[in-house]
């Protein structure tokens, strides 16, 4: 119910005052009263989707159904590549560096052995190194914070690989079609690839770096490619090409 929401023209600052008061009593109003789980906390034409810890479930707005994530058009492997990373990336969430503290039943439990932990952080604590290094073109002066950001690289890795293994489950053995030239392998990562294509200004991007728990684009596909031995294999990457990682060097959080 928006009614109590004044919208004044002309009034930028004051409509952006007023839309955060709105948005805080809001919140405010629900201390106290029973926890709505079929609340959404995004709208229906957001093109996002998320997992919920306390809920222990993911959500994908209508809106995200659509190209680049998922082609009615499109082939199997665009679509894996797509709309199917999307949705590991969500599951990825729940075992990452926050969501992995969470019990199937949204507690705030520690259900990992000593073990699982200590090799968990072992391998985050490389993936984020690997993006402490990096530096995106429109800000080449300004490196990723690969601690802020480690969550959401645990799910776009956790992602691709999923939506990878998901894809091979779907061809049952079966031999994709080379479609444009592109093996089904091809395709999948193409399609992953184009979900990240996007413009951004220097200043915009810099803030970004600075308080945006997500990597830029450019590595949200580049990046998490390179650690992936299926992408090498599908297009024959060699040592000596922009996006070889040697194996040793290689991420593998699940």
């Amino acid at each position: 119910d928006y009614s109590k929401l004044e919208i004044k023209r002309g009034d930028l600052a004051g409509n952006l005052a007023r839309i955060s008061k709105f948005r805080g009593d809001f919140e405010y109003s629900k201390v106290g009263k029973p926890v709505d789980k079929t609340e959404w906390l995004m709208t229906p034409q957001t093109v996002n989707a998320y997992y919920h810890p306390l809920m222990n479930e993911i959500v994908f707005p209508a809106a995200i159904l659509q190209p680049p994530f998922f082609d009615l058009e499109a082939d199997d492997a665009v679509n894996y590549g797509g709309i199917g990373a999307v949705i590991g990336h969500e599951i990825g969430h729940g075992f990452d560096d926050q969501g992995s503290r969470y019990d199937g039943d949204g507690n705030l439990k520690n259900w990992w052995s000593d073990e699982d932990r200590k090799e968990f952080e072992l391998r985050t604590s490389s993936l984020i190194a690997q993006y402490n290094a990096l530096a995106p073109e429109e800000a080449p002066d300004v490196n990723v914070n690969g601690a802020l950001t480690i969550g959401e690289n645990i799910g776009d890795l956790c992602g691709a690989t999923i939506a990878y293994k998901a894809y091979k489950i779907a061809l049952a053995g079966k031999e994709a079609p080379v479609i444009d030239g592109l093996t089904g392998d091809q395709r999948f990562f193409v399609g992953y690839a184009q979900v990240w294509r996007g413009k951004i200004r220097a200043e915009a991007m810099k803030v970004r770096l600075a308080t945006d728990p997500h990597s830029p684009g450019e590595f949200r596909c580049n990046q998490i490619l390179k650690n992936l031995p299926q992408f090498h294999q599908a297009f024959g990457v060699k040592q000596g090409d922009a996006l070889y990682m040697a194996p040793e060097e290689q991420v593998a959080i699940w």
